[in-house]
């Protein structure tokens, strides 16, 4: 029995090293090809500049007008999700009957088991033609259409995991809420809300890393002009959707053209860790605090 619980733990071990492992090779990559690239282009102009052309002639490497881009359609996702996600929420903790909140969680929950790729299609073909007729200036490819599609995608991140969190207040401030005469909507704005206000916050940082990382929609929808601009009715350009333009061929293997995807892909991965760090943080103070 011994032997086998052995074996049986070391398997466990290498099942759980497999995520670290793969967390390091990824960060040993893009710090290994992205210090290749920093010793032919200046650090200080990647940061700094606001024109982002290495497929063009005239090059440059200002990583500025994608980091806008990303910024744009998150923020614009995050405005659709969040109080769409958060009164959705409420309304299964607070008033929805149980029966049909076993029946709805669920089927909100299909929204982010659909690919991608068809939600992008469906912002291209759908929703800009229908903006379109509200805006006529507004450009085939836009941030809008993209960052509206992506706030429909996410919008399961912030409505589960907010109503976990709501679920998980314990019982006992609700009811007291109740027998000091408080209404349901008052219960649930000025006692549930605040108390779940760690596991909402958390929700949504998750749901921005979501919505940073994306890539088919952005590809499809926003266009793939990068410009330094928050002007949501023009064609933009985000990191996600650049690296995948050059992932297809349109630059030589090793080339520094090809070297930005990772120099690129090492911006999206700070940016990710560190919102992931400050969930993981905010979550940790929560707890610390009501244990």
């Amino acid at each position: 029995m011994k032997i086998k619980e052995k074996i049986i733990e070391v398997f466990l071990f290498l099942c759980a090293s497999i995520t670290i492992l793969t967390t390091i090779g990824i960060v040993v990559i893009l710090l290994y090809e992205s210090i290749s690239f920093f010793g032919s282009v200046s650090i200080i102009d990647f940061f700094t500049d606001t024109k982002w052309t290495p497929l063009f002639s005239e090059k440059h490497f200002g990583i500025l007008s994608l980091v806008s881009g990303t910024f744009l359609t998150s923020a614009i996702a995050i405005a659709v999700a969040l109080p769409v996600g958060l009164t959705i929420a409420i309304y299964l903790n607070m008033y929805a009957p149980k029966s049909f909140r076993k029946t709805l969680k669920p089927l909100l929950e299909i929204l982010a088991a659909i690919p991608t790729v068809v939600y992008g299609f469906f912002a291209l073909t759908i929703v800009t033609p229908f903006l379109q007729n509200i805006y006529p200036d507004l450009e085939t490819f836009n941030s809008l259409s993209a960052g509206l599609v992506m706030g429909i995608m996410i919008i399961p991140f912030i409505s589960s995991l907010s109503e976990d969190a709501l679920y998980a207040v314990p019982k006992s401030l609700k009811e007291a809420a109740f027998g000091m005469g408080s209404t349901r909507f008052q219960t649930a704005i000025k006692v549930m809300v605040p108390a779940a206000s760690s596991g909402i916050i958390v929700s949504v940082i998750l749901a921005i890393s979501r919505a940073i990382g994306e890539t088919m929609i952005v590809a499809i929808a926003a266009g793939q002009q990068a410009q330094f601009s928050l002007d949501p009715t023009i064609p933009t350009q985000t990191i996600t959707s650049y690296i995948v333009q050059v992932s297809m061929g349109d630059a030589p293997q090793g080339s520094i053209e090809y070297k930005t995807i990772f120099a690129a892909g090492l911006t999206l991965f700070l940016f990710t860790f560190v919102l992931n760090s400050v969930s993981f943080w905010i979550k940790k103070k929560y707890q610390e605090k009501y244990e």
